[in-house]
């Protein structure tokens, strides 16, 4: 530290036996031992302080910057979930429509408009029975005459795809 020999330190203990004297000498070596312990105590805790002040620092700028990853991480995943969520309901949408767009193609294929008439509701009697809703005739299961079962199945409609595509001539 002061770069002080063996030779500087004999000739300062000999000016210190000469000036003190050989009473008071181990006195004034045991005080100044005692100053020279504060001395270094003082500065061991003045060093240690400094560097836990140092690591303390160190500790809250590692963690800001930890903050900070963490902020910038999850604003990105913030932002990648909104983009796929708008991906997701732009899907969705265009299933809809191509749905919608499906289903109109389907039933113009099947109903096509100028073909298509509306439900014919028979005109029955009040004394013939009840009439059920979807068929529009009488409930019984007898024909007029009431001897015969009348045929359940009703009567194909014009409009129906063996109406609108007839069967292709043979080649």
């Amino acid at each position: 530290m002061f770069d002080i020999g063996f030779s500087e330190l004999l000739v300062i203990a000999v000016v210190a036996l000469i000036v003190l004297g050989p009473e008071r000498l181990p006195k004034a070596a045991r005080f100044a031992g005692l100053w020279v312990r504060r001395a270094r105590a003082q500065w061991y805790s003045v060093k240690d302080e400094l560097e836990r002040e140092l690591a303390s620092e160190e500790l809250k700028r590692n963690l800001k910057d930890a903050q900070d990853a963490l902020r910038d991480t999850e604003q990105r995943i913030r932002d990648s979930t909104r983009e796929s969520e708008r991906q997701f309901e732009d899907l969705r949408q265009a299933a809809r429509d191509d749905a919608k767009a499906l289903r109109d193609d389907v039933e113009s294929a099947i109903t096509p408009p100028a073909l298509a008439k509306p439900p014919a509701v028979d005109p029955a009697p009040e004394s013939a029975g009840p009439v059920t809703e979807d068929e529009g005739r009488p409930a019984s299961t007898t024909d007029a005459h009431g001897d015969a079962p009348q045929d359940a199945t009703p009567a194909p409609e014009a409009g129906t795809t063996a109406d609108l595509f007839p069967p292709k001539d043979a080649r």
